[in-house]
């Protein structure tokens, strides 16, 4: 193809199943030139001559996107996406198609969402959108299950504060008050009340795990190191973790896991801090928190290098 031998098209990425199909992320360097088309060619003319040399095998020609969600998108034609959900830090995305797109969407023997994953090297995970729906009625009942259990609250009080977005008894605990107040049906008082309860949960939930964390073994000093929190010490002395110093020594894939790529499926392993709502930057800053506490390294080590001042132009002298 002139446009790919040129450089005006360029192949970004390649995903195959050798003789059966194969999907081609290109992307253009002239605004003119459609990638996709110039790979299509007239009435397929270009392509199909590729796939009788393949012997049949089917080719996907797709606009390549430095977008993930969209490439992704791309990459999953020709089912039709509802709606997408990154999760950066594992590269897992999830995908929600129409119910009728579904075995489109997955392709014979999973071989359509296999090769989405090989060219974008994220993972994807399909639902339907009567799935998604369900799993979103599951996730209201249990936070209102939540709510009821834990604060003593009437059901239909528990469902009001599950349908207003409250995720957690520590968010409910920490919003203003005039936010739950201003809820339908609620005033000054029941937010008052409610905020109360929540703090007093908290609290005693806090002495469990301190009581807990103690039994453990992990030191006090742990408390000290900025990110951590009673509920992480309990995570990290459970897997071993019980001084500022055994911090120090982690590394960013020990607290939050990582993933790896073999023969072309993708496999995560689980980190200390596994289910907890922290990310890699923030699990790199809690580790060198700890390595300054330790005396590992200083502050001016971990400040950020200055930049340097633009050098002040001098007059010629005469």
């Amino acid at each position: 193809m002139p446009e790919i031998y040129d450089g005006i098209v360029e192949v970004k990425a390649v995903a195959r199943d050798p003789g059966s199909r194969a999907k081609i992320a290109v992307i253009s360097r002239d605004s003119s030139v459609d990638p996709v088309g110039a790979c299509v060619g007239m009435r397929g003319s270009r392509v199909q001559a590729v796939v009788n040399e393949l012997q049949g095998e089917k080719i996907d020609i797709i606009p390549w996107s430095p977008d993930i969600a969209t490439f992704v998108v791309n990459a999953l034609a020709p089912a039709e996406v509802a709606k997408v959900v990154l999760d950066e830090d594992r590269e897992r995305i999830e995908v929600v198609v129409p119910d009728q797109q579904l075995s489109l969407a997955i392709g014979r023997r999973g071989q359509n969402v296999r090769l989405a994953s090989q060219l974008t090297g994220w993972d994807i995970d399909i639902l339907t959108e009567q799935e998604e729906s369900e799993r979103r009625q599951a996730e209201f009942e249990n936070r209102t299950k939540v709510f009821v259990e834990a604060l003593n609250l009437d059901e239909v009080v528990g469902q009001l504060l599950a349908s207003e977005g409250f995720g957690s008894i520590e968010e409910l605990a920490l919003v203003d008050q005039k936010e739950i107040a201003s809820i339908e049906g609620f005033d000054e008082d029941t937010a008052r009340e409610l905020q109360e309860r929540a703090q007093e949960y908290i609290a005693a939930q806090e002495a469990e795990l301190d009581t807990k964390r103690k039994e453990l073994g992990v030191e006090d000093a742990m408390k000290d190191v900025p990110g951590v929190t009673i509920k992480i010490m309990v995570a990290l002395g459970e897997n071993g973790v019980k001084t500022v110093e055994d911090l120090a020594g982690c590394a960013t894939d020990d607290l939050v896991g990582w993933t790896e790529r073999k023969d072309g499926e993708t496999k995560h392993e689980p980190g200390f801090l596994e289910g907890f709502d922290v990310s890699r930057e923030e699990a790199e800053a809690i580790i060198m928190q700890a390595r300054l506490k330790a005396g590992w390294v200083t502050e001016a080590e971990l400040a950020p290098p200055a930049v340097p001042a633009p050098e002040e132009a001098t007059q010629p002298q005469t």
